[in-house]
């Protein structure tokens, strides 16, 4: 992948604060929730906070194959990766902050609280610049002329 389309996918993700991991259960399932996205400079790799015996990271030690799907308004994006669970203490305590420890007030050195990194192999992102309205807007137009709807931007690229 290239600097610039790091930065796009880096762009996009910048104001999200929360992606859909999908790992696959132990009878090939996939399975989705919702997780707080951990640090806000992209560089090919999203952090979760999990508890060390959860269903993440059961599931992401068994298949570590996983999805990060992201969006809101008229920006989404789809990250696939290779998930794996990580227990360093300097890295918790680096990504710590309130949200975390509302979920995990028992603090960053207990052992049972272990990080999710997910290595980004590949990204899909639609943008619809103006979001929402610019979206409904188009969408409109299409209905009243008959042409395809102007989706905006759409990018599968390799990280």
């Amino acid at each position: 992948m290239s600097a610039e389309d790091t930065r796009k996918v880096a762009e996009l993700l910048k104001d999200q604060r929360f992606g859909f991991l999908t790992t696959t259960t132990p009878e090939g399932k996939l399975t989705s929730r919702p997780m707080t996205l951990q640090e806000v400079e992209f560089d090919g790799d999203l952090w979760f906070f999990a508890e060390r015996g959860s269903h993440p990271v059961q599931h992401v030690q068994a298949s570590p194959q996983v999805n990060v799907g992201v969006g809101s308004g008229g920006t989404w994006v789809s990250l696939t990766g290779s998930a794996s669970v990580v227990d360093d203490v300097a890295k918790k305590k680096e990504l710590w902050n309130s949200g975390v420890e509302a979920w995990f007030p028992q603090g960053p050195e207990d052992p049972s609280i272990v990080l999710l990194r997910v290595e980004g192999d590949s990204a899909e992102y639609w943008d619809s610049p103006g979001g929402r309205l610019a979206t409904a807007f188009s969408f409109v137009k299409a209905k009243a002329t008959g042409q395809r709807i102007e989706g905006g931007e759409n990018e599968k690229v390799e990280l």
